[in-house]
């Protein structure tokens, strides 16, 4: 067990690497009217009335500024077939979006096509939390579909299943 004040950066993130998430591209337009999007993990649901969900980001993410200056998001919520997607944006491949299929939705923001799941999102808080920013944001549309999700768990992609637990 590490009890320390000071934590170990690699044990810690492998630590939070047991929590199993779903993989999530979020997107945005920069203010130069550039297409923007990051592979997150850190997407959640916070309220059901209103509909708000969160995402975070690094501080020291070359994308930053566009989520600032556009005061939207969309969060792109993987399927199982679209691992190539999260791999690429997670990449420093300079036209992330060359060869994925996608539509511009509210505000001409790119929609992932093939997603389990998209939520188009108005900003509706930024905090500075640690190393990365903390986005707050309204669901404006959203839509879903029966895909099965893209799990990340333990450093490694995995898929989501249901299981029925019987009681002992």
């Amino acid at each position: 067990m590490n009890t320390k004040q000071a934590f170990d950066r690699l044990d810690l993130r492998k630590a939070l690497g047991s929590f199993g998430t779903g993989v999530t591209i979020v997107t945005a337009k920069s203010s130069d009217n550039r297409l923007v999007g990051v592979t997150a993990n850190s997407f959640s649901s916070v309220s059901l009335e209103p509909a708000i969900v969160l995402w975070s980001l690094q501080k020291n993410s070359p994308s930053l500024s566009a989520y600032d200056d556009c005061g939207r998001f969309v969060i792109n919520v993987l399927s199982l077939e679209q691992i190539g997607h999260s791999r690429r944006f997670s990449s420093q491949v300079p036209e992330k979006f060359q060869g994925i299929d996608y539509h511009l939705g509210l505000a001409g923001l790119p929609v992932l096509e093939g997603c389990a799941a998209t939520f188009e999102c108005l900003t509706v808080q930024r905090l500075d939390v640690g190393d990365h920013i903390l986005y707050l944001g309204q669901v404006e549309a959203y839509q879903h579909q029966e895909h099965s999700a893209l799990i990340y768990v333990q450093g490694k992609y995995a898929r989501s299943a249901s299981a029925e637990l019987q009681a002992a």
